[in-house]
């Protein structure tokens, strides 16, 4: 059995306390230190899950990993920070706060062969995992991800929400985008100027696979469905129920045989989940086993830019739009 490995998480907020929640439970880390600069917050989250509070990043001799969720804008140099000193890193999306910056930290962990990942979390959904364990050829994908507006979030949807699910449909694709087209809505009051509302984005792959997701933040209730068409059933996935249903149709006629209402026949299959498993806790231990060596480091930092490239090409409507 090994030795259970040594992290510093940075970050006290939302996402921040939930990763300490996670890290404190494993049985296979040690939360060493929390690293956040407003002592007030970091120190109450620091003693509840055991930790030392530190304001800033300590040296990170005798640390296994480091796992960031700060601020975006504080990405670039805590990652180049902690991968200069030859430590693996799990960093929260986006990795930075440009393509520009991100293709660097991606290049210094490839060129030291570190362990890198990004908190794409939803792959770890039980029912994603699920829906994939059986998909097959997917030739149509459907993402919608829509919520009531969040006034502490200050980014654009693109990154916040419609990142998740550009990354599923490259995942169930197989493949990158050859082709990628976007609309952005500019719509509610409190919104920046340059942060988008709506996105609605079209993905075109090589094999012919389209895909269509949806992001949007003027929504009346929290909506997460993933929808992928085959030539003979549609896999439907309920992201917040982390629930499967599948659709086999088999007939259609009319109510009264003169077409007057609509009867469909369909088969319905619901299909046991393969895990229960939380989804962070899963993202998780895939970055002990990466660390360990026990699932291939350069596998996993090659997932990592293309659902940044397209969000990248998504965002640079805003340019065209609000010039």
């Amino acid at each position: 059995m090994t030795e259970p490995k040594n992290l510093i998480l940075v970050g006290a907020g939302n996402m921040g306390s939930h990763h300490a929640r996670v890290i404190s439970q494993s049985t296979g880390a040690n939360l060493k230190f929390l690293v956040d600069p407003r002592e007030s917050v970091g120190r109450a989250v620091a003693e509840k899950f055991g930790a030392v509070w530190a304001p800033e990043l300590p040296d990170l001799a005798g640390i296994d990993g480091v796992v960031v969720a700060a601020a975006t804008e504080a990405h670039y140099p805590l990652a180049m920070q902690v991968l200069n000193q030859d430590t693996p890193l799990l960093i929260e999306k986006p990795v930075a706060d440009s393509l520009l910056r991100t293709r660097e930290i991606i290049d210094l962990a490839a060129h030291k062969d570190l362990p890198l990942m990004c908190g794409l979390l939803e792959r770890y959904n039980p029912a994603v995992l699920t829906a994939r364990s059986f998909m097959q050829e997917p030739l149509h994908i459907t993402g919608v991800r829509h919520s009531p507006y969040a006034p502490r979030i200050k980014t654009g949807v693109a990154w916040d929400l419609l990142v998740h699910d550009v990354d599923l449909a490259i995942n169930l694709a197989g493949a990158e985008p050859s082709g990628v087209e976007a609309r952005l809505g500019f719509f509610h009051p409190e919104s920046e100027h340059n942060a988008e509302d709506v996105a609605e984005t079209t993905l075109n792959f090589p094999g012919g696979t389209i895909a269509q997701v949806s992001a949007s933040r003027i929504g009346q209730r929290k909506i997460r469905t993933l929808s992928i068409y085959e030539i003979d059933r549609l896999i439907e996935v309920d992201l917040l129920r982390r629930d499967v249903t599948v659709y086999h149709h088999v007939s259609e006629n009319s109510v009264d045989g003169e077409g007057r209402g609509y009867r469909q026949q369909t088969v319905i299959e619901i299909p046991e989940l393969v895990t229960s498993q939380e989804p962070l806790t899963a993202q998780f231990e895939r970055f002990l086993a990466v660390i360990d060596g026990t699932y291939d480091a350069a596998t996993e930092r090659a997932t990592i830019l293309p659902p940044h490239e397209v969000i990248d090409k998504v965002v640079a409507e805003r340019t065209a739009l609000r010039t």
